[in-house]
């Protein structure tokens, strides 16, 4: 009866361990499956984004710190012949821009739709990609990175899963990013929850904007 209940206790006691490493191990259960985890770690090491060299849909060439210029940057990675989730991020990321009051948009943020299908995507495909969303080209920026060693270093950087496949296409995440003026990620957020992302932003302005 005794070792019964020694044994209980210790089985009790190696679950209630287990638990509190997978509790800790995943900040509170937040980092609960492999792109949750992926979120939660690039949110955690806010990498620099690379001062990649990009090609508009106007055949623009300037490099990324050229474009921000000491502005915040809203960010999506996508590519054009993607019939699955890119126009819903696309879709999701014009309603974003809307609810930014328009005395910030182009003075204090800019939006950039990065495509990493750089071989098709070239500046005539990416003119009329952008016109399916509103994109202004110049205050919401859509453009290719023609270096594929860069291009892949960014996307590794930020935690973005590319996986070509047999037709030419590709399996692929998907998320907002907010760039800050020192050109840190600030967040890596669910492009589902527009609202909130667009909160994030304008919290993020309004409060610069109340610093004297």
């Amino acid at each position: 009866m005794i070792n019964n209940k020694r044994n209980t206790l210790a089985v009790i006691v190696v679950l209630l361990f287990g638990f509190g490493l997978f509790y800790t191990g995943t900040d509170g259960f937040r980092a609960f499956t492999a792109e949750s985890a992926r979120t939660y770690d690039v949110n955690q090491s806010q990498p620099k984004f690379l001062n990649v060299t990009l090609e508009d849909s106007k055949g623009r060439t300037y490099s990324f710190n050229e474009f921000a210029d000491g502005k915040y940057v809203f960010v999506t990675f996508m590519y054009t012949n993607c019939t699955t989730v890119c126009p819903q991020l696309e879709m999701n990321m014009a309603q974003v821009y809307e609810q930014i009051p328009e005395e910030h948009i182009g003075e204090d943020i800019v939006f950039l739709s990065i495509s990493f299908d750089p071989e098709r995507d070239d500046p005539d495909v990416l003119a009329k990609y952008r016109s399916y969303f509103g994109s202004d080209g110049e205050t919401w920026r859509m453009a290719r990175i023609n270096d594929t060693d860069s291009l892949n270093t960014l996307l590794e950087k930020l935690g973005v899963i590319v996986i070509p496949n047999d037709d030419g296409d590709f399996t692929h995440n998907s998320a907002f990013y907010l760039i800050g003026k020192s050109g840190q990620l600030l967040k890596m957020m669910d492009f589902t929850q527009i609202d909130e992302a667009a909160d994030e932003v304008n919290s993020l302005l309004a409060e610069e904007g109340s610093q004297p």
